[in-house]
């Protein structure tokens, strides 16, 4: 085809229905009518390769495409030969040619299709599909006059037969529901979409690549635990019917990597799933992807620095623009002047629930505050005055004991911790100690878990018996660090739901 030949008038061949107008054909009418062109295609190809193939090898990403070519200029061509793969998401006939849109993963690009190339019956075939089928092509690229980066077709493979009608790939598939529930569809609707879940794979190769790079190795620790701990969260409970014994499933993976630490695996990390029966929200998903790290003869000080050079290569690892600063060194407040700046309450003077709760009610400020213990009045004044104000990547230090049970008591501050939050975007990013190597201490504070919870405390750590004899076999100096994958997806790539960075996340029927 010439690459002279101007792209007709959009004249978009949908069955009826396809473009999310109802049609005069109901869902099952087009379902029948596509099942029945594909046993057409079946008998037309059977003993042609090109006709539903067991496996399509030599397949090129279409933005390599694109990006060979940018130098053409209008209506240039060449007999470069390339092969394509992928969904037809429009298609526009005018009389002995068609022009097509195919999709991968990377991109898009124009199809020329033209009867005196292909043949009779082979045209015929290419403007008999529907969108959503999909094919394979062979073919030369070129530039039209238009300027767009195109392939002529000179052999079509039909891949796979779409038997439903795709949603509307014009306007994107917008219902926020099935999107979620139905990510196949918003895929292949979507490209945002689409670059947001290749973003994702490539921040977490990249916090991958990091701790490789500075010695760490990747370990896998129990998901199914005989008692969950590592985080202040309700488990989700089942049963082992083998060993007739109750399981956990994890809600983190610090307690089983320190007691690698405490082995002599000097620096370890795991990434992977931990799960929390908790609350559904913008921010909770009951099931999230984390990344622990721990390493000897570091403290909290030293995991700072590492956590801005981790996510500085993040970033750069999806060119990231946004408004937030990973370049620069972050903001640093300790938790009690956070509070005090956002709401003019020190919760270091008032070290009894009573006097805390006094101190709120005289500022009016929108806390519940009765039959609260400290910790949960602190912790909730933070939550609601202070975090959402952290737009700009901060960290937070030096946490009250009372609200730290695994981080190691501050060197100079007393009634603190040496403990840090990181929080971007107005949320919590990752959470880090001193660890606390002490097994006399750690068993004392892991009591003080269960008079918590004998006094009605929700959301208390369960004493690891397990863990305090690790600690008793002499645990080196260690710092340690959490970061939510998950929220850290959402901060680089700007969105405001996890939901939107899941693939398939927690919806209620």
């Amino acid at each position: 085809m010439s690459a002279s030949e101007e792209r007709p008038p959009s004249q978009e061949s949908r069955a009826p229905g396809e473009s999310g107008e109802p049609g005069r054909h109901g869902l099952n009418e087009l379902i029948a009518e596509r099942r029945a062109k594909r046993g057409r295609l079946e008998e037309e190809l059977r003993g042609d390769d090109a006709g539903f193939p067991y496996a399509f090898a030599g397949v090129e990403p279409i933005d390599g495409i694109l990006g060979a070519y940018a130098h053409l200029a209008a209506g240039e061509e060449t007999e470069d030969a390339h092969r394509v793969a992928g969904r037809i998401a429009a298609r526009r006939e005018s009389g002995k040619m068609a022009f097509l849109d195919l999709v991968d993963r990377t991109g898009k690009i124009q199809l020329h299709a033209r009867l005196d190339v292909l043949g009779a019956d082979a045209f015929a075939r290419i403007v008999s599909l529907d969108i959503g089928d999909l094919i394979g092509v062979d073919g030369a690229a070129l530039r039209s006059r238009r300027g767009e980066i195109s392939l002529r077709v000179d052999r079509l493979h039909v891949l796979a037969k779409a038997l439903r009608p795709p949603p509307d790939t014009h306007h994107g598939l917008s219902d926020v529901e099935t999107r979620y529930r139905r990510r196949e569809l918003d895929l292949i609707a979507n490209a945002d979409t689409r670059r947001l879940f290749v973003e994702r794979a490539r921040i977490i190769s990249a916090v991958r690549a990091y701790l490789d790079e500075h010695g760490f190795i990747e370990v896998e620790t129990p998901v199914l635990q005989p008692l969950y701990g590592g985080a202040l969260a309700r488990p989700f409970s089942t049963h082992h019917n083998e060993l007739d014994r109750d399981l956990y499933l994890r809600i983190a993976t610090e307690l089983y990597l320190k007691r690698l630490i405490v082995g002599g695996l000097e620096r370890v990390y795991e990434l992977g799933k931990d799960f929390r029966n908790e609350g559904v929200s913008t921010k909770h998903n009951p099931e999230f992807t984390m990344v622990e790290w721990y390493e000897a003869y570091a403290d909290y000080e030293d995991e700072a620095l590492r956590l801005e050079e981790l996510a500085r290569r993040a970033a750069a690892s999806i060119d990231y623009a946004g408004e937030l600063d990973f370049a620069s060194p972050w903001r640093r407040v300790t938790f009690a002047e956070a509070i005090e700046q956002a709401t003019g309450v020190d919760v270091m003077a008032h070290p009894e629930a009573p006097e805390l709760a006094a101190a709120i009610a005289q500022r009016g400020l929108e806390v519940p505050t009765k039959d609260l213990i400290w910790p949960a009045l602190a912790d909730d004044l933070f939550a609601k005055y202070v975090e959402p104000t952290l737009a700009q990547p901060t960290f937070v230090l030096d946490y009250p004991l009372e609200i730290s049970p695994l981080a190691r008591k501050h060197r100079s501050k007393q009634g603190l911790v040496e403990r840090w939050e990181a929080f971007a975007g107005g949320m919590e990013i990752a959470n880090a100690f001193s660890e606390l190597v002490d097994p006399d201490e750690q068993r004392e504070r892991f009591e003080s878990q269960d008079r918590l919870e004998l006094l009605g405390v929700g959301e208390t750590m369960p004493y690891d018996v397990p863990f305090v004899e690790a600690l008793e076999q002499g645990m080196p100096p260690a710092g340690g660090v959490g970061v939510g994958i998950d929220r850290l997806v959402m901060v680089l790539t700007g969105r405001e739901s996890i939901r939107e960075v899941v693939l398939f996340p927690a919806m209620r029927d």
